[in-house]
């Protein structure tokens, strides 16, 4: 193993002997223990993870040594334990490597799902309500909360837009590869001739964000409030409770009209804000890191091409990584999601510990 490696485990398993005597200790505040105790538990898993690895290596040399010995019967059970030994080492190696990565700080926040109709017209619309419904029934699979925030339809089951609060652990580790443009190849129901349609729609992931993480001025606002024209009923259609938000320094608009009330039609129109704020800043930092990456799995940009749901044979193809499954119908359910979601989080840790090495 690398001998600078070696220190930084040495670093590791230092400090976290250090946090766990001054945590015995007595004449900590609450704020101080708090604090102490939560970088134990973050480091607890990485320093179980040394030992295992160190253990190995012991292991291996104690094995390599009976194996040296002159009694056949021990020769040959030490060489077989060594031989096992250096099979599970490189997974152990890698396992403690993969535990150094920096983490993503956003990973365990709640998510806004933002579906947009591309090119294609109505059968855009169709397909963006497609895969707003699709990720709906895969939050539902895995626990999560979903509720819709603002769905524009265009009146024959397509969505020009929709909106979406995804609640639940870790949602947006594994919904942040999503964003970017998704492409449908299919014979639309209007197409008389038969002819395979290629449309395509946007999606956006961004991590929600509270109102410590971004700040927004009030002048920096403007707000309009206007009659709903999307249905409702008619408390919704006779009262001026639509908002629209226009954050002036960005030029950022978000308009909530799904709710009866002009109050919590704000609230939403600022929770998306926040969010879109605060996905601009993400991205920044992370082109700023990533500059001199060769290449990145999902860069979260909303012109970039990820994946191709092709109806007549029945396969989705994921550009970004080669992958492509068989199996459109249960990927459409949610039910075949975690395959690409898989796949792609580990082609991002993979390529993350290349670079690391480096």
């Amino acid at each position: 193993m690398d001998p600078m490696l070696e220190i930084r485990l040495d670093q590791l398993v230092r400090r976290h002997a250090e946090i766990g005597e001054a945590m015995a200790a007595s004449g900590l505040s609450g704020a101080d223990f708090a604090k102490l105790s939560k970088e134990y538990s973050e480091l607890s898993p990485i320093v179980d993870g040394i030992t295992a690895l160190r253990q190995a290596q012991s292991d291996l040399e104690a094995a390599a040594e009976m194996a040296a010995g002159d009694d056949p019967e021990m020769k040959a059970l030490a060489e077989d334990e060594a031989q096992d030994l250096r099979e599970r080492l490189p997974e152990l190696e890698t396992r403690v490597r993969m535990s150094l990565l920096p983490k993503d700080e956003d990973d365990e926040r709640n998510a806004i799902l933002e579906v947009r109709a591309g090119t294609g017209g109505d059968e855009a619309a169709l397909f963006a309500a497609e895969l707003f419904r699709m990720y709906q029934r895969y939050a539902a699979l895995r626990g999560w909360k979903f509720e819709p925030l603002d769905v524009s339809e265009t009146g024959i089951g397509g969505f020009k837009e929709a909106a979406a609060t995804i609640t639940g652990r870790g949602v947006f580790a594994r919904l942040k590869f999503e964003s970017g443009v998704h492409r449908v190849q299919r014979v639309p129901e209007t197409e008389a001739s038969g002819r395979i349609h290629t449309s395509a729609a946007t999606v956006a992931v961004m991590p929600e964000a509270e109102e410590i993480d971004i700040q927004i001025d009030d002048k920096d606002l403007r707000i309009d409030v206007y009659r709903s024209s999307g249905p409702g009923g008619q408390s919704v259609n006779t009262t001026d409770s639509a908002v629209r938000i226009t954050h002036l320094p960005t030029g950022l608009v978000v308009i909530q009209q799904d709710e009866k009330s002009q109050h919590k039609n704000k609230a939403r129109a600022l929770k998306v804000l926040r969010a879109r704020l605060y996905e601009m800043e993400r991205q920044a930092r992370d082109s700023a890191r990533a500059a001199d990456r060769k290449s990145q799995v999902g860069s979260g940009d909303r012109s970039e091409r990820v994946r191709t749901y092709n109806f007549p044979q029945g396969r989705v193809t994921d550009h970004r990584i080669n992958l492509t499954l068989y199996k459109i119908d249960k990927v459409m359910t949610g039910e075949a999601l975690d395959e690409i979601i898989d796949a792609l989080t580990a082609a991002d840790t993979a390529e993350r510990l290349a670079m690391a090495a480096e």
